[in-house]
């Protein structure tokens, strides 16, 4: 090991917390997961200190010594957050009964968290080995070995989220949990009800985040957390589909979230002409966080739609149905309103490219229904081709129609062709006509107003008007008609 640990933290930041350390007479440890990243060669999310004593007026002096922000975590805990910049530094007094740092780590979640490295000793030496590292319940062996240990069942039973938290690190790191470990989560499950809808969908979005979601959640279901976290998903399990479908409707949105993540991973593979875009689209916001919440729950209202209508099974209205069932579990993991937005706005279109490759297929595809979707879609278009994509991918039934995925990369290449030449153009350049324009006309302000200036515009977009006079024209034979 280098002794790099502290490399990306400012040399004023270091003495600061040392200076506060000699003043205040206290000993000062590196912790947890900023040791545990820095053993493994990955980068620290926060620096993570634990101090002897008088943690909280620690962490207010260091606040004050950068001018940074004082953020109280829990002051029973003693425990808070300095954020500086770029920079987070989570301060926190020994746990409950701890007298000293190997107390302190014993008391922690799992056996890789539970390392401790002392600060002066670190930023004294030039080089760091495992001998600096004060490690009581043999982590360093469980981060050598890959393993995922808890403590004790009390770590589940005093805070219930560390049972996500243990797929959140396999997902990260792709280590595995003991069975031990394995057993006391299954037992103690249904205490993750307990938890705040913050923390759990802090942790769920980490987990998505990953290159391994898909291994995650299907690691959820196994030991029946998946159930209670979302039982509505859990409502798909043995509802046969159509001869298109190979899969339950449960096993089928497990599916789409597997294909999603491997599209996600090389979208060039999918869409080869559109890979460069696509990767820049996926790089922006947390549209991968987003997509792939969107493929696990895109047929959420299947169950509830299901009908049998001349021995056909039928989903009709499913996309409208898993919207609402959507902004229900988005509202009860108090998700944000962008991503609740986002994640509903895929659900609700995840149809239209199929319904659009079918009317190319019988007639080709007119710049009015580009147009359509490009507004439905917005700046999400090529995530709702993505999701298509995973979508059929997951569906591999013996009644499914041949060349489905190659259908959808000709159609989104056309609709990215029409979208660029034809609707574009139009919605970038000034209306043919305005509301004014239809009262100069004769007729009243209303709701028609609306439907008026659309049609203009999809006509427009045809080619079939390209001046005022045209679309006034076409505006008195609209009314003649009536």
């Amino acid at each position: 090991m280098s002794g790099d640990l502290l490399q990306k933290y400012p040399d004023s930041l270091c003495q600061a917390i040392q200076a506060l350390a000699v003043r205040y007479g206290v000993d000062v440890f590196v912790v947890g997961g900023t040791v545990r990243d820095w053993l493994r060669g990955v980068a620290a999310r926060d620096l993570d200190l634990a101090v002897s004593r008088s943690a909280l007026d620690f962490a207010r002096e260091l606040s004050r010594e950068l001018q940074a922000a004082y953020v109280l975590l829990d002051e029973d805990e003693e425990t808070a957050r300095v954020v500086w910049g770029n920079y987070v530094v989570d301060i926190a007094g020994f746990r409950s009964g701890a007298q000293d740092i190997r107390q302190d780590l014993l008391k922690r979640d799992f056996t890789i968290n539970a390392l401790a490295l002392p600060f002066a000793q670190y930023i004294t030496s030039s080089v760091a080995d495992r001998r600096m590292i004060i490690d009581p319940a043999d982590g360093l062996t469980d981060l050598q070995g890959g393993i995922i240990r808890l403590l004790a069942p009390d770590a589940v039973t005093d805070d219930p989220l560390r049972l996500l938290r243990a797929f959140r690190f396999f997902a990260e790191s792709g280590f595995v949990i003991e069975p031990r470990s394995w057993q006391w989560i299954i037992d103690y499950r249904q205490l993750i009800s307990s938890v705040s809808p913050e923390r759990i969908s802090y942790e769920l979005d980490c987990i998505m985040a990953s290159r391994r979601a898909f291994a995650a959640i299907v690691l959820l279901a196994k030991a029946e957390v998946l159930a209670v976290l979302f039982p509505e998903l859990g409502m798909g399990a043995g509802i046969t589909q159509p001869a298109s479908h190979h899969l339950d409707v449960f096993e089928h949105n497990m599916e789409a979230l597997r294909w999603m993540e491997r599209i996600i991973a090389q979208p060039a593979d999918f869409y080869p002409s559109q890979g460069e875009a696509l990767e820049q689209y996926l790089a922006a916001g947390k549209r991968v966080v987003w997509l792939k919440w969107a493929a696990l729950f895109h047929d959420l209202g299947k169950p509830a739609a299901l009908r049998m209508i001349h021995q056909r099974i039928t989903f009709y209205n499913h996309d409208r149905i898993g919207v609402e069932l959507v902004a229900a579990l988005a509202k009860r993991l108090r998700w944000s309103r962008e991503k609740s937005d986002r994640v509903s706005r895929f659900i609700a279109l995840h149809m239209w490219p199929f319904h659009l490759s079918n009317v190319r297929r019988k007639k080709g595809v007119t710049a009015r229904a580009c147009l359509k979707i490009y507004k439905a879609a917005g700046e999400e278009m090529p995530g709702l081709f993505l999701l298509a994509m995973a979508d059929s991918l997951a569906g591999q039934g013996s009644g499914k129609p041949d060349g489905m995925e190659e259908e959808l990369v000709a159609l989104y290449t056309q609709v990215l062709d029409v979208c660029r030449t034809q609707v574009e153009p139009v919605l970038a350049g000034p209306r043919l006509l305005t509301g004014r324009d239809l009262i100069d006309v004769g007729l009243e302000p209303g709701p028609v107003f609306k439907d008026i200036l659309a049609e203009v515009e999809k006509a427009q977009v045809e080619g079939e008007l390209n001046s005022r006079e045209q679309a006034l024209e076409w505006v008195r034979h609209f009314l003649s008609a009536r």
